[in-house]
């Protein structure tokens, strides 16, 4: 029989995590046999933190430039973004080589002597919970796909190639594998959190077990209610309308245990500040309550530059900044406080009585929305490390009883010494570091010195699970089994966000909620594609709202003796930037199958529309 080999990357290098255990103590960089992995305590976590450093999809906080695909944020980093449609691949995940990687790892770790069967289960959990989220990500996307179990498929000369195809699974076989998996793995892992959420305990896969069934329950119920559904014929794609209220039933049981069992808990520490209470609930590490696991970063050993290029430019601390603009399709949906409409979104008002609507400061329209508004987007007079982001894109001046717009360069002033065009604009322009929207990111943007810049970069962390998205999905679960708790659950997040509780729980309202709760946090697209509500809100209709990316330029009144002089004006636009409206076709709700996988197995079905 041949050797098999197994490669342990350096793995502070793939992935910096601490724990109390020493879980990188060692830094192999080398390929070592089997032999020398499995009879070294430290040499198996080694290779563990490896695999959890290969488990990184999708929009997350190292890849900034994908949270412009949508419309959260938008490109200002040059000129026009000429982005419409969606590609057939896009956040697409099949990666075998992971899995059998992990197969091998868990042979060799049941296998050893070198640990006890008390040490050898939650290692093995967290492998198995690796291997489970990578079929998570494979079948969000995909749909069905071949399930291969613990088998590692050994090939030589004499192999039949045949007898290693496996034929794709249905999309409700994957679901129902990704969520047993979580349920045998549950009692494995350790419930104590894990310094900074890095590794997974048993919170994080009954997560995974919430999430994956709430998926299933979404395509189960509303692929059905598409006047055309999307399905194979062999189910790869598409799952039975009877299956939905069983998913339902497992998400709501999976997410109560969370919510009422683990350690974790809506952070609320500043009840006077939502705003900031949210930022660090979110964004800081430290004693946090809040997260159940996530990808993190560490300092020295392994950064990125999401602060560094997407920090204001008159807080940059290096050359680069103003990379992403938030979007005013997002700043709308944070409700007012006193909203008479609780849980839908409240729109910026820029007229009245037949002229412009006239604000006393630059953040009035935003500093009495929901607080998660601060927490997430920095908006014009808002502060960024205790220092006001001036945003302003020009004057509105008075000739002859007329209003005129005057703009100029970035950071210039009139003769007078009055602010023309701030320093961080925003201005119409194919620059670099411009903003072009008239907010800015404010979720993953490091307070840290020195975090924004380019030698030494951000430890910010992206979380995958929080306990808020455990009270959402029990939420949205006990709203489509009728069971009439679904309030209680959602106002549970709104209590700790400071906005009015709901009454009665609607549709819309869940997924306003989710928008709010989890902008920039790899959320959205997935939503809304297992809502099948994708295709409606990015319709390709140029002149819809929804689809077009939407800006908000915020403008001083300088018009001394006239009541509004030193008042500010809003003017909004489709952003220049994004000429064109996001356009989700049917096809995009899964992804092609590449042809070169199905040529080497022609077991493999196309997906619809391919």
């Amino acid at each position: 029989m041949k050797k098999k080999y197994i490669f342990a990357a350096l793995a502070a290098c793939m992935l910096s995590m601490t724990s109390c255990d020493g879980f990188l103590d060692q830094e192999p960089d080398n390929i070592l046999t089997d032999e020398q992995i499995f009879n070294d305590a430290v040499m198996i976590k080694s290779v563990l933190a490896n695999y959890y450093g290969r488990v990184t999809w999708g929009q997350h906080v190292a890849d900034w430039s994908s949270l412009r695909v949508l419309d959260e944020a938008a490109y200002c980093n040059g000129g026009p973004d000429e982005r419409s449609t969606f590609g057939d691949d896009l956040w697409r995940v099949y990666d075998y080589t992971l899995v059998r990687d992990l197969n091998q790892f868990l042979k060799g770790l049941r296998e050893t002597k070198a640990l006890s069967e008390a040490e050898k289960a939650p290692l093995e959990g967290e492998a198995r919970f690796l291997r489970a989220w990578y079929y998570f990500n494979v079948c969000r996307g995909l749909g069905g796909m071949p399930i291969v179990g613990d088998e590692i498929f050994e090939y030589n000369e004499s192999t039949d190639v045949a007898s290693l195809r496996r034929p794709r699974a249905t999309e409700a076989e994957m679901y129902d594998y990704i969520i047993s998996e979580c349920q045998a793995i549950y009692s494995m892992l350790p419930a104590e959190q894990q310094t900074n959420s890095a590794r997974a305990n048993k919170w994080a896969a009954k997560m995974l077990e919430a999430r994956a069934a709430v998926y299933a329950g979404s395509i189960a119920n509303y692929n059905n209610k598409m006047d055309t559904p999307i399905r194979t014929e062999g189910g790869e794609v598409g799952i039975p309308a009877e299956k939905a209220n069983g998913y339902y039933q497992t998400a709501l049981a999976a997410a109560e245990e969370v919510i009422n069992n683990s350690p974790y808990e809506l952070q609320d520490r500043h009840p006077n500040d939502k705003g900031l209470n949210f930022y660090e609930a979110v964004c800081v590490k430290d004693n946090n309550t809040e997260v159940i696991w996530a990808r993190d970063y560490i300092y020295p050993g392994q950064t990125h530059g999401f602060t560094n290029w997407n920090a204001p430019k008159s807080h940059a601390e290096d050359i680069d900044n103003s990379y992403l603009g938030a979007l005013l399709n997002l700043v709308e949906e944070y409700e007012l406080i006193d909203t008479q409409t609780p849980g839908q979104k409240s729109l910026v008002e820029t007229t009245e009585n037949g002229t412009y609507k006239f604000y006393e400061t630059a953040d009035e329209p935003f500093k009495n929305r929901d607080p998660r508004l601060w927490g997430t987007i920095i908006y014009p007079g808002a502060q960024f490390k205790d220092i006001e982001v001036v945003l302003q894109a020009g004057q509105l001046v008075k000739n002859n009883g007329n209003w005129d717009f005057v703009t100029g360069d970035l950071d210039t002033e009139d003769e007078n010494g009055n602010l023309i065009t701030a320093e961080n604009g925003p201005k119409e322009s194919n620059e670099q570091y411009v903003n072009k929207t008239g907010f800015y990111v404010r979720k993953y943007l490091d307070e840290t010195p020195s975090a924004g810049t380019r030698g030494r970069g951000s430890e910010m962390w992206m979380p995958r699970f929080r306990i808020s998205e455990a009270y959402m999905i029990a939420a949205e679960a006990s709203f489509e089994l009728s069971n009439g708790r679904a309030a209680n659950f959602i106002n549970a997040i709104r209590e700790r966000a400071g906005v009015k509780p709901l009454t009665t729980v609607t549709f819309d309202n869940i997924v306003h909620e989710y928008r709010v709760e989890f902008a920039f946090e790899d959320h959205r697209w997935w939503d809304l594609k297992r809502w099948r509500l994708a295709d409606k809100v990015w319709n390709g209709n140029s002149t819809d709202r929804q689809a077009r990316h939407r800006r908000l330029w915020p403008y001083r009144v300088v018009a001394p003796g006239d009541p509004n002089n030193g008042k500010w004006v809003f003017v909004e636009d489709f952003l220049f930037a994004s000429p064109n409206a996001r356009y989700f076709k049917v096809q995009n709700y899964y992804n092609f199958l590449n042809l070169t996988w199905i040529n080497n197995n022609p077991l493999l079905v196309k997906n619809p529309y391919q």
